[in-house]
């Protein structure tokens, strides 16, 4: 089961409470805190809503792996709004046209969608910044990596 189906797993009264507590998670600075965090928040679930401590134990290093990125990059990496809107754009575009007579003219159209959004993302309005995206390349201080963190990442 995927995080996002966390609703399904508790009662509506209680989503509030699950989903702040959730949140928690994701505020802490760095991710040894984040997953203190983690483990507290399934510790103090796992009595009411075992399901959801489950979940949240098991999906630990997909839930972590924004941590890996500099912080400048973290807030972007750990919400998907940007693939979401992306997609909606693409749909409203596709939309107008209705059939399309060929394969390739659909591909053209979602092509063109495409390179505009990274024209965008590269003179406009710009979701990450060079400095920031020169982090990434830096050497890591960390004594131990974690490889399946970096096949995710």
């Amino acid at each position: 089961m995927a995080p996002r189906e966390l609703p399904k797993l508790v009662p509506r009264a209680a989503a509030g409470m699950v989903t702040s507590a959730i949140r928690s998670i994701f505020e802490q600075l760095d991710e040894s805190a984040a997953s203190g965090q983690l483990r507290r928040v399934a510790d103090s679930l796992a009595a009411r809503f075992p399901a959801v401590a489950e979940l949240l134990t098991d999906a630990e290093p997909d839930l972590l792996v924004h941590f890996m990125f500099p912080e400048a990059h973290r807030r972007q990496l750990r919400s998907t709004n940007p693939l979401e809107r992306l997609n909606k754009e693409i749909k409203r575009r596709t939309a107008v046209v209705g059939i399309f007579p060929t394969r390739a003219s659909l591909i053209r159209l979602v092509g063109m969608v495409l390179c505009e959004q990274d024209d965008e993302w590269q003179d406009g309005r710009r979701y990450f910044s060079p400095e920031s995206i020169a982090q990434i390349d830096a050497p890591i201080d960390r004594q131990e990596v974690n490889p399946a963190l970096l096949i995710a990442s």
